[in-house]
Order: structure tokens, then C-alpha cells, then sequence
């Protein structure tokens, strides 16, 4: 079972500096140039799903599943 260490209040630019596996989830589910966006250090992970219309609870699913490799 995946532990749960990324939470939707979370900035994005946080996230991927202190979690490295989780850019290419960003990437994936929020565009390939997530991680040069000037939004992502002010951004948390609920806004950045609504804005590229994700599933909150799929991403972040995926974030956690990254995190814990």
C-alpha cells in the first residue's frame, strides 16, 4: 500500500524539489513544461488539477505512488 506523504495543499514547485520521481507525473498529467511554470511555486497541487482539468484523486495517486519508489 502507497503511503500518503503528498497532500492536494501542497505547492507544486515543493513537491518536485523535495520528491525528484514525481516531475515526470507532473509531466504527464499536467504538461511537459510543469516544472518551468512560474505558477508551480505559488500553486498547490488542487489548483494545478482543476486548471488542467485532472482528477485530483488520480494524480494524486500517482504523486504518492512516485514518492514512495
Amino acid at each position: 500500500m502507497t503511503k500518503s506523504v503528498i497532500t492536494d495543499d501542497m505547492v507544486i514547485a515543493t513537491v518536485m524539489k523535495e520528491y525528484p520521481a514525481t516531475v515526470g507525473v507532473f509531466k504527464k498529467y499536467l504538461g511537459k513544461s510543469c516544472h518551468d511554470c512560474p505558477g508551480s511555486n505559488n500553486e498547490d497541487i488542487a489548483f494545478g488539477s482543476m486548471m488542467h482539468n485532472v482528477e485530483l484523486e488520480t494524480l494524486l495517486q500517482a504523486l504518492n505512488k512516485a514518492a514512495n519508489r
